[in-house]
């Protein structure tokens, strides 16, 4: 673990780790939420004339609705579809996904959360979505340790993940610096961004994809699931770095 944070600290030019903050994605990593949208994306780009194939969700998973429209109008079609275009067709999936089962909370992602509340760090929310179904329940489903006002969705940025602005306005609701978080994903979008706004990531692969898949995006760390990351957690949060006494870059 000492090897890997010093790898971190090396290759974005950081004197130290001190974590004070953890910034989790939400679709597959709070709430099992992927296979709903995965369905969703399907049925409803048929309705509206576009291929994407289940498994294409996880691929795009992070980015904003509106944004993955427009990459698979711009693919099949071969031309740029008007913002209202887009917004028309998200609502088609808003619908079919509104209609889904509830998602159920990730197995052992609210463990995490207590022991990285009794660790004195806050907790941040970032996500690509705009399913007020899911964002409305995140602090009932979770209460005393997710709130609003540490959470980023798709209303909060212009540009969503891959690009780090999710991320970066993740960091400044909680008031800390890139070497003074961790973000916990899933998926290879959200991994991108989170290493593009330089902050420590870890993957944990509930979904589809390869392990490899997350790694090559840069994720200093790769788990199975939200138990295994809990298991390290006191390890990687407790390590001492080059400078303890003050976390600066």
């Amino acid at each position: 673990m000492k090897e890997i944070i010093e790898h971190y600290l090396r290759s974005n030019g950081f004197r130290t780790f001190c974590p004070k903050a953890v910034l989790f994605d939400m679709d597959g990593v709070i709430f099992d939420s992927m296979p709903n949208h995965a369905r969703s994306w399907h049925e409803a780009m048929k309705q509206c004339g576009i291929q994407m194939a289940p498994r294409e969700a996880y691929v795009y998973e992070g980015m904003r609705g509106v944004e993955t429209i427009r990459l698979k109008a711009r693919e099949q079609w071969q031309r740029e579809i008007s913002d209202e275009e887009a917004q028309q067709m998200y609502e088609v999936k808003t619908r079919i996904f509104s209609s889904c089962p509830p998602a159920k909370k990730m197995t052992g992602v609210e463990s995490l959360m207590r022991h990285i509340k009794s660790c004195g760090m806050k907790i941040g929310v970032v996500t690509g979505s705009g399913q007020h179904s899911l964002l409305q329940h995140l602090e009932q489903e979770f209460p005393g340790l997710l709130h609003k006002e540490l959470m980023v969705t798709s209303f909060d940025v212009r540009q969503g993940k891959p690009n780090p602005e999710p991320y970066i306005v993740g960091l400044q609701k909680c008031g800390v610096n890139p070497w003074e978080a961790i973000v916990i994903e899933n998926a290879p979008l959200g991994v991108r961004a989170a290493v593009a706004a330089h902050v420590f990531t870890i993957a944990v692969n509930t979904g589809p994809l390869s392990d490899r898949q997350l790694a090559a995006e840069g994720a200093n760390l790769v788990f199975k699931t939200m138990s295994d990351v809990e298991a390290v957690w006191n390890q990687l949060v407790s390590l001492p770095v080059p400078h303890p006494s003050v976390c600066h870059e």
